[in-house]
């Protein structure tokens, strides 16, 4: 079975990620996909939201396994023991932003095969960035939110009461 690692924050989920993971699918026999956790962000919700969020996505499909993971991508691939991780990018400065990372790990783990997947053209422009800054304004996010989750995504903030 050729499975891939599709790692990040996740805060929140958006259509671009969910986009990129069903790329995946079109490749891979598996994705796991990780929600790192960070100690460098604040997140606006807790890896176990996110984590929920993601499963309730592909909870009737057994290919997509969400785990939680706190280190390196090299670790969590050699964890997984697969060498595939799969990168979604959206324009050159993601793309520069991975290939550093690239670098940097393909030093730690030298079978390690990274896959860029670039963003589809309606999601050029979504991120979670987006939706924090949406909320902190007030404007609208529904089109960066899966449908299947949006209402839980609303739910989890007013719990959180953000």
């Amino acid at each position: 079975m050729k499975k891939c690692v599709f790692a990040g924050t996740f805060d929140p989920p958006t259509t671009g990620h969910k986009n990129i993971i069903e790329q995946c699918l079109k490749i891979f026999d598996g994705v796991v996909v990780a929600v790192m956790i960070n100690s460098d962000k604040v997140p606006l919700l807790s890896e176990e939201q996110r984590q929920a969020l993601l499963k309730k996505m592909y909870k009737d499909d057994s290919r997509v396994k969400v785990i939680v993971f706190g280190g390196a991508a090299v670790d969590l691939l050699e964890k997984e023991n697969t060498p595939f991780y799969v990168r979604g990018v959206r324009n050159t400065l993601d793309f520069e932003y991975e290939n550093i990372n690239y670098f940097a790990s393909k030093k730690l783990k030298k079978d390690m095969v990274t896959i860029y997947i670039p963003s589809e053209q309606e999601n050029l422009h979504v991120s979670s960035k987006l939706v924090r800054n949406s909320l902190k304004f007030g404007k609208d996010f529904k089109d960066c939110i899966p449908e299947e989750i949006y209402g839980d995504f609303v739910e989890m903030l007013e719990k959180n009461n953000v």
